[in-house]
């Protein structure tokens, strides 16, 4: 996966990789030695230009990994890609042009596909309580599938994320606490408190396999972590107890759901969930 997210780049960007327009860094984030020697050879073997590995040691979690990656970038914007994306098109040329034409852009994200070809959701509203609830509810998608051109937004994934280096180091990068989900719309609303503002580019075309790195249960247990960790780091003491008690009436439910309907896997997932918060 992560290869063909690389040979994804290269293949759009050959021209600016070669002459040092754009450069790669990859953050190897403590993979299995087996896995960590077959991508050192594939690299190797297709002998990229302007491409920097690092490895690390142990999974210090997206956020570090990506902190990590970022202190050894020299250029004035960065790209934060996962490796479950593949690059379609030339769209970030576009969306560093972008940059140079708003000039109050500090972050911006794209629009990125699913593997069946449908629109994912790539920006949202900051999770103030009510926003929390149509999340819990699965009806956050509501609205979210008109805009056809640069928008203001509240916060964008961090799977495909661009962003002016000097309001990343400003705001000293992604908050390391946060091991996975829920960094990204921290770190724009951080950004929001400093009036750094985040836009929404539609004009990108990128396949995303979302939880691609990931599995569902281990992503619903870091978002319930985190959402709470969001609220407790920015909110008042009333808006954490609500929050914590919206996700404790979800997870309840979703458990006396799969008793009843005998599925294991859900019922242990949220049983974790509920012991993180």
């Amino acid at each position: 996966m992560t290869l063909l997210c690389i040979d994804s780049i290269y293949k759009n960007f050959k021209k600016e990789l070669e002459t040092g327009v754009f450069e790669v860094i990859l953050v190897d984030n403590g993979s299995e030695k087996e896995n960590r020697e077959k991508l050192e050879k594939e690299i190797g073997k297709r002998n990229y230009k302007n491409l920097l590995l690092i490895l690390n040691n142990e999974n210090a979690g997206f956020s570090t990994g990506c902190n990590i990656g970022a202190k050894k970038a020299k250029g004035d914007l960065f790209l934060f890609l996962n490796n479950d994306i593949i690059v379609e098109d030339r769209g970030f040329l576009e969306m560093s042009l972008f940059f140079e034409k708003t000039s109050d852009a500090s972050v911006v994200g794209a629009d990125m596909k699913n593997t069946d070809g449908s629109r994912q959701l790539s920006y949202g509203n900051f999770l103030d309580p009510f926003q929390l609830s149509l999340f819990l509810l699965g009806i956050e998608k509501i609205g979210f599938w008109g805009l056809r051109n640069p928008s203001r937004v509240d916060w964008v994934k961090g799977s495909l994320m661009m962003v002016r280096r000097s309001v990343f180091e400003k705001l000293e990068g992604f908050d390391e606490n946060i091991f996975m989900y829920v960094e990204d719309m921290e770190f724009c609303y951080r950004a929001r408190k400093n009036n750094f503002f985040t836009y929404f580019y539609p004009s990108v075309s990128a396949t995303h396999k979302d939880q691609g790195s990931s599995n569902r249960s281990f992503a619903v247990v870091n978002i319930y972590k985190n959402i709470l960790y969001f609220y407790k780091k920015h909110k008042s003491s009333f808006e954490y107890n609500l929050a914590k008690n919206l996700l404790i009436t979800k997870a309840k439910s979703l458990i006396f759901l799969s008793t009843i309907t005998n599925n294991s896997y859900l019922k242990q997932t949220y049983e974790k969930a509920l012991r993180v918060i």
